[in-house]
């Protein structure tokens, strides 16, 4: 694994709701935890009313790795 180029967060969250990156925190601290440089990111989050499976958050991320 090269590095972690980035997570992306959907939050399912009620209306109104405006603390999404620290729902995600624990994903970048995860990150940069288990790679140490390797694992510091661009990242985004976003929060939806709906998720599937009526889950509380969905993660998708990028990672470069080596051959």
């Amino acid at each position: 694994m090269k590095r972690v180029v980035k997570i992306q967060g959907f939050v399912n969250a009620e209306p109104g709701f405006e603390e999404h990156h620290k729902v995600l925190n624990g994903t970048s601290d995860l990150m940069y935890e288990v790679f140490g440089e390797k694992g510091v990111h661009a990242r985004s989050v976003l929060g939806a009313v709906s998720v599937r499976d009526n889950l509380p958050i969905i993660v998708d991320s990028i990672f470069e790795v080596e051959e």
